[in-house]
């Protein structure tokens, strides 16, 4: 039988921890064990790879309790089986070659008997053994191909008529209208106010979503990065494009006004590498794990896992380093006037910076398990969330939280002022997105219609306090359950489930008219929803899972960070 190594198997509990939403688990199992520096292809290895790998075991045994009691037939019976058998094969189907090859043997030994041939002829009979089996694995092989072949061709049939694809996106959307009525029929909670819930199936979103494909010539890839690139955002103020990466450097990319070019874009003359180590890249506890522009979009700051916050120029120079924190770095954001900044870390503080002063102004120890997110709520007071289930809001100068929010039975992933800061909203590993007040201890809303953990949330740029303030204020939360929902925040009623993803949901985008929503996911997809009736209006799939998407500040061009070392900056047009 075929044995796995300790590589192999941490790196199969890593995608585990990973996969499940334990991402401090796997950032400590990845930066002890080495993950990055292992030659295993991410690209390679299906989800659930580990839940697989343990279900086959116990088919094994439950073959092996069902099987002749003779432990010297037992070792033959699984010395027929190939690895590659175990894994796709069910009991049944094992049972059955097991008991066709023993078949087949005692037909040989009886032959053997009979003609009384030399030992050469079982040294024949095993090499036989073996070229069945490696013709079986060529034919597996030759079937994966084909199947990949017709993809390529369906997928080239389906660019090659457009002009079929209205006829096919009207048909899509019939069959969803239908859908949904069905599911708001049964809906249970008959008597909310406002819009009933629409429930938008993945199945029936399908020929949508092959309809509104963006094509290649509106996408430019960005490569450059030597490993995931898990943050990216936009100047606020101009056409510039920064990343964050696992290889121990930032990137500020320039992204030229008007119509994306197709292809990959990686010329020296418009990316400054930011390196956050010098000399080698790709050791881990450089890792650029955040990072966040100031209000005048002339500076970035980058928080990293050596637990130091750095602010550079539009130029890329290096202007301050900030140490004090004594763990990797989670969350950092800056305040709107642009003199302080806010840091979050796994040694369960968050800190404040005077950026002008290029010092520590104070540091606030309030929980008691790492410090996963902080937002501004004005430009002296934010709110922190952690691991230990708890909200703070915290003042400059104050020594005591002036908030406690408790509630949350799991780890607090993100916190969210709305656009007034009047409102905090809060999502956690318990399944449930919360919304609370200051004014009051308990929360406004309890949102409890995901199915697993909710990883991110965000509010809409409309509402008072906005550029759309005659649009509906709605709260966004991004779930592990692979659906994207969106929330009326002042009846804290679900508007629409957005069902379009196969795999977690890691991140969520407004685009500045607030007509629009971008989500990216680990099943390589981005999908852009239309927010007056909850469907696709067009989407877009890479080669890696996605770790965060963002709108530029014109709202027509959308970008993308990879698993697979890349980014992606989409044209939007409508």
């Amino acid at each position: 039988m075929t044995s796995i190594t300790s590589v192999e198997l941490n790196y199969l509990v890593f995608r585990y921890l990973q996969e499940s939403g334990f991402t401090h688990s796997a950032f400590t199992l990845g930066y002890e064990a080495g993950i990055n520096k292992c030659t295993i292809d991410g690209n390679l290895i299906p989800p659930g790879a580990l839940i697989t790998f343990v279900q086959k075991g116990l088919q094994y045994l439950e073959m092996e309790a069902n099987m002749s009691n003779n432990d010297v037939e037992m070792d033959e019976d699984f010395s027929f089986l190939q690895p590659l058998d175990i894994i796709t094969k069910d009991v049944n189907q094992l049972r059955q070659m097991i008991k066709e090859k023993r078949k087949n043997i005692q037909k040989d030994k009886d032959k053997d008997k009979d003609k009384n041939k030399d030992k050469d002829k079982n040294k024949d009979r095993e090499v036989d053994r073996e070229h069945e089996a490696e013709r079986g694995r060529v034919r597996e092989k030759e079937r994966h191909e084909k199947e990949e072949r017709e993809k390529e061709r369906v997928k080239a049939e389906s660019n090659k008529q457009p002009e079929k694809q209205p006829d096919e996106l009207a048909d899509g959307d019939m069959v969803m209208d239908q859908e949904d009525k069905d599911a708001i029929g049964h809906e249970e909670n008959g008597t909310s106010i406002g819009p009933e819930p629409m429930d938008i199936a993945t199945t029936s979103t399908q020929a949508s979503q092959e309809a509104c494909e963006i094509p290649g010539s509106d996408v430019t890839i960005l490569e450059g990065h030597t490993s995931e690139v898990c943050a990216c955002a936009w100047s606020p103020t101009g056409s510039l494009l920064a990343s964050g990466s696992g290889d121990s450097t930032a990137r500020i990319w320039t992204i030229a006004d008007g119509l994306c070019k197709s292809g990959a874009q990686n010329s020296p003359l418009n990316v400054l590498v930011l390196k956050h180590v010098k000399g080698r890249t790709n050791e881990k506890s450089k890792d650029v794990t955040t990072l966040d522009w100031n209000g005048e979009g002339s500076l970035l700051a980058t928080g990293s896992y050596d637990g130091q916050a750095r602010i550079w120029t539009t130029n890329g120079e290096l202007r301050s380093t900030l140490s004090k924190h004594k763990g990797p770095i989670f969350s950092l954001k800056w305040n709107k006037k642009g003199d302080y900044l806010l840091t979050g870390s796994f040694d369960k503080t968050a800190i404040v910076w005077d950026v002008k002063a290029e010092e520590w102004k104070q540091q606030f120890e309030f929980h008691t398990g790492p410090t996963l997110d902080v937002d501004w709520c004005n430009n002296v007071s934010f709110a922190t969330s952690s691991t230990d289930h708890m909200i703070y809001v915290c003042k400059i100068g104050e020594i005591r939280p002036i908030k406690t929010f408790a509630g949350h039975q799991g780890e607090v992933n993100c916190v969210k002022w709305d656009p007034t800061g009047s409102l905090l909203a809060s999502c956690s590993d318990d399944i449930t997105a919360k919304i609370w007040c200051t004014k009051q201890d308990k929360y406004v809303h309890d949102l409890r219609e995901h199915s697993k953990e909710i990883y991110a949330i965000r509010w809409s740029p409309t509402g008072p306090g906005t550029n759309n303030p005659n649009q509906q204020l709605i709260l966004a939360s991004a779930s592990f359950d692979s659906t994207v929902k969106l929330w009326d925040v002042e009846l804290g009623k679900l508007l629409y489930s957005l069902n379009g993803h196969k795999d977690p949901v890691y991140s969520v985008a407004f685009s500045p008219n607030g007509e629009y929503l971008a989500s990216g996911s680990l099943d390589k997809s981005m999908h852009i929803w239309s927010l007056k009736d909850g469907k696709i209006v067009k989407t877009y799939t890479g080669n890696g899972g996605i770790f965060e998407v963002c709108w530029n500040k014109e709202g027509d061009k959308l970008a993308a960070c990879f698993a697979n070392n890349t980014l992606c900056v989409l044209d939007f047009r409508m």
